[in-house]
């Protein structure tokens, strides 16, 4: 899961240039163990614009982050022209459709994200409901009511737009330079990275992260399909491509994107075996799983995380225990509206 614990120097505010005309802004989120999220400000892409990749939390804060660190570069907000997006979450999407209606800045965002943006338009809240759906299909639905009943922060429902472009696997050209779009799907059904084979980076998002693991399947829309699947499958398609330097979106620039990929390979390889020995002969559900599995690097019982931790580690195990049905380890039963598990002896 996401551990909300990775909060080293790499969140402090300022401007790190990664290499001539590419520089690294973390700009700050509310209430969150993850205090900052990166968005990188890319010069020479657009005629005399600013292709800026992930947009950032709507929240003044960022805002005056961002003007800042563009100050420090001789640049201004009215200098962006296009804003990536990697996926919908809101710490990456909603500050730029604040800023496509300040400044009239393009905003792309990923295909598979459409069918999350148009759930939040009908019901008009930011909850998770897909995300919330699954807990229930896991067990957990005390937690999923717990959940739904909290005030999230008065957070405005009207930032969710449609973009201008949806991304597909596509290369977008800025002047002389070239972005190749990457769908990959896992942390959500429509994340995408970008990719500059040219300069060797890879804008990951939140798919390849240095120092922590993406949640897997955090959705808007209804849950479907197999995330954690979708995931693996995604972080090997990294190693198709000539290595680059990560530029991820929580954490510090990395030298070497295949490098941190077998590093979470290898962890999933762990925590499969970790949920099998967890279910052990019994039947049980996701929610009874996640319970008797620790959490985070430090092995937090599952107990002492906060309640939007215990939905993501409830909906990782179901991720997991799903990819072991699918492995032929476990097999699974849906009984009164819970999916059972059992492992394959």
């Amino acid at each position: 899961m996401t551990a909300r614990f990775d909060q080293g120097p790499w969140a402090a505010a300022g401007v790190q240039t990664v290499q001539p005309g590419v520089h690294r802004v973390p700009l700050p989120l509310p209430n969150d163990g993850l205090h900052a999220v990166n968005v990188y400000l890319l010069e020479n892409l657009a005629d005399d614009g600013i292709v800026m990749i992930d947009g950032g939390w709507a929240i003044p804060e960022a805002r005056k982050a961002l003007e800042e660190a563009l100050a420090a570069i001789g640049r201004d907000l009215g200098d962006i022209s296009h804003i990536l997006v990697t996926h919908i979450h809101r710490d990456h999407y909603t500050n730029a459709v604040e800023l496509r209606r300040l400044l009239g800045s393009r905003v792309y965002l990923g295909a598979g994200e459409r069918p999350g943006l148009e759930m939040l338009d009908r019901l008009r809240s930011d909850e998770p409901a897909g995300s919330l759906e699954t807990l229930r299909r896991a067990g957990a639905g005390e937690l999923a009511d717990r959940i739904q009943a909290m005030d999230h922060g008065g957070y405005d429902p009207g930032m969710w737009e449609a973009p201008d472009h949806w991304l597909g696997a596509e290369t977008l050209r800025f002047g002389d330079g070239e972005l190749h779009v990457v769908p990959t799907p896992g942390h959500t059904k429509g994340h995408v990275v970008f990719l500059d084979e040219q300069r060797g980076l890879l804008f990951s998002g939140d798919h390849v992260l240095p120092h922590i693991t993406p949640s897997i399947g955090f959705e808007l829309a209804e849950p479907g399909g197999r995330p954690l699947a979708d995931y693996l499958d995604s972080l090997r398609l990294m190693t198709r491509y000539a290595d680059a330097r990560l530029l991820p979106a929580h954490g510090p620039v990395a030298d070497s994107v295949h490098t941190r990929v077998a590093e979470l390979l290898t962890h999933h390889d762990d925590r499969l075996d970790e949920s099998l020995t967890a279910l052990g002969e019994s039947t049980l559900d996701a929610h009874a799983v996640a319970r008797k599995l620790g959490w985070t690097r430090r092995q937090v019982p599952f107990g002492e995380l906060s309640a939007f931790n215990q939905m993501l580690a409830v909906n990782e195990t179901a991720a997991h225990l799903d990819v072991l049905v699918l492995r032929g380890r476990a097999s699974v039963a849906f009984e009164g509206g819970v999916n059972q598990y059992t492992r394959v002896k």
